[in-house]
């Protein structure tokens, strides 16, 4: 394993993730691809969140599951505290697995509904202690259940009871219990909240920030809801077609956005200021989004773009520093290679 990471937990390089499709004909034919992930790059710092924003079927989840090793990546390479996973051994990438835990998006359907409480939090422990990559006895994985369930807020004298018997925010905690079972480095989070209730919403969020705190987690978080990426996050990546078109710290992203895409969403999040809102000028996207199976040689944005330019349609603009750090993907900023 290379250990010089430069403080980097994880890194992603030219990461692409493209799902064959074919014909609904009996004798179905490979018709094509549908690029979910299109070469992408980022890294996340040891200790911070990168949060992870863009519309329905932009390629988050895609990006997370890859990352995970969940679906393998058609190209590019997933660093993990330096070691290779794209092309690491089925016994190496578990024991890599035991530093990466995922907290799903929907509590109701990522909990085994014939299971206790205390045997989901305890699975993945029993697992990698049967792998021989933890040595845990009976005794210990009950104790560190009772002590998970406790730290995500819920009682101990609840885990002999079934999913069911819980609500959808308790349900997100247990799972929230059951990534930590392992005491991961890095935490992959896909959308946790967005099944819950908004009054749960923030008590889940303060919970994540409490737990990377007192673990020093480092979170890759999944949103659409540009608040929640916003409080979450140290920096922020906005996908859009599978690909990154901005990345900044959150701060700046917000305060100064420099895609018209990012513009554009960020103009569709209401204000709670009456006065601001009143006066803000929304920017109104025309067109459609482009089908995810077709490729095209210039801006993935530039027909619902109002600012494209003549280069813009057949030239790809590359995600580059436009000063201090804050990428873009944009010809606004820079010139073609």
């Amino acid at each position: 394993m290379d250990n010089n990471t430069n403080g980097k937990l994880l890194e992603v390089k030219g990461l692409k993730l493209h799902f064959p499709y074919t014909s609904g004909s009996l004798w179905a034919k490979k018709r094509g691809f549908i690029y979910a992930v299109d070469g992408i790059d980022f890294y996340i710092k040891k200790g911070e969140t990168l949060g992870l924003v863009g519309e329905s079927g932009c390629g988050k989840s895609s990006t997370l599951r890859a990352v995970a090793q969940l679906h393998k990546p058609t190209a590019g390479s997933v660093l993990l505290k330096g070691q290779e996973l794209t092309t690491a051994s089925s016994k190496a990438l578990m024991e890599a697995r035991k530093d990466m835990q995922i907290v799903f998006q929907d509590p109701y359907a990522s909990l085994n509904p014939r299971m206790t409480t205390r045997d989901i939090i305890s699975e993945s422990m029993k697992i990698f202690t049967k792998a021989g990559i933890l040595s845990l006895s009976k005794t210990e994985m009950d104790e560190r259940v009772e002590q998970l369930m406790e730290r995500v807020g819920l009682s101990r004298f609840f885990k002999n009871r079934y999913p069911h018997e819980f609500s959808g925010g308790q349900r997100q905690r247990i799972g929230i219990a059951r990534a930590l079972a392992l005491k991961p480095e890095l935490m992959l989070c896909d959308e946790p909240v967005s099944a819950l209730d908004v009054s749960i919403q923030s008590q889940i969020l303060n919970l994540f920030k409490d737990l990377q705190e007192e673990f020093e987690l480092t979170y890759m978080f999944i949103a659409h809801d540009l608040a929640v990426i916003q409080y979450i996050s140290n920096r922020i990546a906005v996908m859009y077609l599978g690909v990154i078109c901005e990345l900044s710290n959150s701060a700046e992203l917000y305060e100064k956005p420099l895609h018209p895409y990012t513009q554009a969403l960020l103009s569709a999040a209401p204000i709670p200021d009456p006065v601001v809102e009143r006066k803000r000028q929304r920017i109104i996207l025309s067109g459609d989004v482009p089908s995810p199976d077709q490729q095209r040689p210039g801006c993935y944005f530039y027909d619902r773009c109002s600012k494209r330019m003549d280069k813009c349609k057949n030239h790809f603009p590359k995600l580059k520093d436009a000063g201090g750090g804050h990428l873009v993907a944009c010809f606004l900023y820079h010139e073609p290679d």
